[in-house]
Parts: C-alpha cells; structure tokens; sequence
C-alpha cells in the first residue's frame, strides 16, 4: 500500500461516517415502503417481488439485457413500440450481475436498483453537505427518501441509477474534479434521455468557470508588466516613507505588499493550464454517453441523427413545449369530479415552479440551477405519458433543498416526527399505486 492509498482509505471512511446518518435514515424509509408493500400485496392475492421487477418498464429493460435491442410490439393503432426507446446501462448492468451470479436479469435490475439507491442517497447527501452542510444533507435524503412516488427508487427501473450517477458528477463539478464530473455525465446520458440535463450543468460550470477566469488573467497580466517595468528607483520609492519614519510608518508595523495579491495570483499561473486542461476533457467527455447511443440508434434504423426521435414517436412520446400536457390539465375540468383532479396538478405544477424560483433566490449554485431546470422543463413539456410526470421528477433532487433548509431549522424531534409521517403516507400510496395503475 503506497501513501496514496494511506491517505485517500481514511477520507473515504470519514466521509462515509460522515453520511451515516442519512443513508440509515434513507434505508429505513425504503424498508418501510417494501413492508407496507408487501403487505398490501399480498392481502390482494399479488407478488410484490413481481411488481418491482416484472411490470412495466422493468420487463423492456430485462428483455434487452437478454435479448438485445430489435424487439418491438405494432399496435392496432399502428404505432410501435421499440426497445430502442431505452437506454442501455442499466440492461447492461443487469446482463454483468446475472453473469457473474446465479441471480436472472430480473434479479439483477432489483440489485442494481437497490445499491444504486443508496448510491444517489449518498450523493444527494454529498451534494447538500457541500451547499448548506450536513443537517441539511441528511433532511435533502430523507425528503428524497419519503417522496410519494419514492416506491420507483426499489424498482428495477433505471431512475435510482440516473440519479446516483448526477448526483456525483454534480458533486464532482462541484469539488472541481472534472474528469470525474465528465465521465459520470457520460454514464448518466447512457442511462436515461434526461441524461442531457447533467451535460448541460457540466457545460454551464465549465463555461461560468473560464469567464470567471477572465479578469483574473488580465490581473496577472498588468501585476507581470508591472514587475517585470519597475525600476531600482521606483522600487525603492515604494519602500521609502513619505515622511522620514521606518518603512512602516508612525506605527512600526512591516509596510504592506500591494503587489500580494496579484503576484500570489503569477505564481498560481502555471497551476491554471493543467486545470483547464481537464476542465475541456471534462466537458468533452460529458455528452458522449447520450450522443453515442442516439447516434446508434440512428444509424440501427437508417434514419439518421433523427432516428432517436422517430423511436420516442412510436410511443407517442417527444417535447412540444408542454401543450398537450396543458391539454391534458384543461381537459380535466370538463366534469366535477375530475375537475378536482386537474385542480390539484395545476396546484402541484405551481408548487413545483416555486420550488424552483426559490433555489434561484437562494443563489444555489449554477450546475444545480441548471440540472434541475432541465430536468422539469424535460419532465413537463413531454407530450405524453402525462401519469408518469411524478417518477420523471424524481431525479430533479436540487427541488428539495429549500424544503431540507427548512426542515433542518426544526428540532430534531418535530423534524423526525415530520418525516415519519411523511413516510407512512408515501408508503401506503406506493403500495396502493403499484397495487393499482402503477408507473408506465
């Protein structure tokens, strides 16, 4: 063992004992959920097991990873329904567990799903530590944790994966390492086609951080001519007191440098290509995953760069700017009993623009701002699937953190008691949806 890994097995141990406490509290919530569900299930005559991992979604990706992609199901409609449509790190993931294990491909998108969800507890923990600190940390995971449609994070579905994988790369933009920020960009955009919401963060970071970097170059520039033009004379005029006393003055403390901080900024100099350099790879390395796979497709089907969208159009699915989500809403208030239904999305749909008006007031960092604006703008504005609006936000962590600001305020009794309640509630509605229509 070299020093490196002397150094780094520590760090990581305390940034686990660090995070304890929110993946504990994440764990038991889920745990809660899969009990109640198992419950409800099984007074209803249903396998639970078979609900997470063979409905749904769940079956598209295990038949890829056994089958690979050139399946498709023509309705009578005439619309067809490709497993194109899905992207392949989680079938592949799925495909690595059931050759190195006895577990099926099923099995495997439900190990997946669970390890991955703590993987995104933690980064999500990460990511809020790092903003607001760690009481706010544990609160953003647990309010994750308790979300009404959070029953989706246990599922052998790909969103649990997506978010572990932004929520690090966000991280990762965060702490500067871009590299790192860039190649689980590229992982995300192979997971789902909202992959391109943490492109976008990488790229806004990276372009905000060399404009940023702008007026420091021009102020080394002016401290190097400076430097490099001064005189013997000027040199020693600038040491000399005006007034005959010690270089220091009446008070006979050392005169200050002024030339402090721009000659600290001349010495980092040589240290700013090397970052750049990796903050270009960083960003070239993001969009890969997402426009490698789009780019197959469209050469799978003939159909060009396009191809992608014209396999999103057999389902019926694509972005028109959220008209016929609109439509959907409006539709809902041609009778009273749906009206009140149609009431309570226009209410969520408001709540969740304020969520996000509030983090740009309360200057979340711009990757974040950027990710979580994406994520929604891509979530509300497809033009179908509208019940399956709820499980594409989840992703959209960045949305919580004002209500985890808030939440850490309390004490720590109200707070528990808060979200125990929260997770009771979203844990018999996850039962009671599964058991039910469940997540297209």
């Amino acid at each position: 063992m070299n020093d490196l890994d002397v150094r780094v097995a520590p760090a990581r141990s305390g940034a686990l004992r660090r995070a304890a406490p929110a993946l504990l509290g994440y764990a038991a919530v889920r745990a809660l959920g899969l009990v109640v569900l198992a419950v409800w299930s099984g007074a209803r005559g249903k396998d639970a097991y078979t609900l997470l991992t063979a409905r749904w979604d769940a079956l598209w990706y295990t038949r890829v990873a056994e089958l690979g992609y050139g399946y498709e199901v023509r309705l009578p409609n005439g619309d067809v329904h490709s497993n194109l449509a899905f992207f392949p790190l989680l079938p592949w993931l799925e495909r690595l567990v059931a050759a190195v294990s006895p577990l099926s491909y099923a099995d495997g998108g439900f190990v997946v799903a669970v390890l991955a969800s703590l993987a995104a507890a933690w980064g999500i923990f990460a990511v809020a530590d790092h903003v607001y600190g760690r009481r706010a940390g544990v609160c953003a995971v647990l309010l994750w944790a308790v979300l009404p449609v959070g029953i989706v994070q246990s599922m052998a579905y790909s969103e649990s994966l997506f978010t572990a994988l932004a929520a690090w790369s966000l991280y990762a933009v965060l702490t500067g390492r871009w590299v790192t920020a860039g190649v689980l960009a590229g992982l995300a955009g192979l997971t789902r086609p909202v992959g391109l919401a943490v492109v976008a963060a990488v790229w806004a970071a990276g372009i905000a951080a060399f404009l940023r970097e702008r007026p420091r170059d021009r102020t080394r520039d002016r401290a190097r001519d400076l430097t490099r033009d001064r005189t013997p004379f000027a040199r020693h005029r600038s040491t000399a007191p005006a007034d005959g006393a010690r270089p220091g003055g009446h008070s006979g403390a050392p005169a200050p440098d002024r030339r402090a901080p721009a000659l600290e900024g001349a010495r980092s100099a040589p240290h700013l290509p090397d970052v750049r350099l990796r903050r270009i790879l960083g960003m070239l390395l993001a969009p890969l995953g997402a426009a490698g796979y789009v780019l197959w497709v469209g050469h799978r089907t003939g159909h060009g760069p396009l191809g992608y969208l014209d396999v999103q159009a057999g389902w019926r699915n694509g972005f028109d700017g959220g008209y016929a989500f609109a439509r959907f809403v409006a539709a809902k208030f041609t009778s009273f009993p749906s009206a009140l239904a149609g009431l309570g999305l226009l209410i969520g749909v408001g709540l969740l623009l304020r969520l996000y008006v509030v983090c740009v007031r309360q200057r979340q960092p711009l990757p974040l701002l950027v990710y979580a604006g994406v994520v929604t703008a891509l979530a509300l504005c497809a033009s179908s699937y509208f019940g399956s609006k709820p499980r594409l936000l989840l992703p959209a962590f960045p949305l919580l953190l004002p209500l985890a600001l808030a939440l850490a305020r309390l004490r720590t009794r109200r707070s528990a008691l808060v979200v125990g309640a929260v997770a009771a509630a979203s844990a018999v509605y996850g039962a009671f949806w599964l058991n039910g229509s469940g997540p297209p």
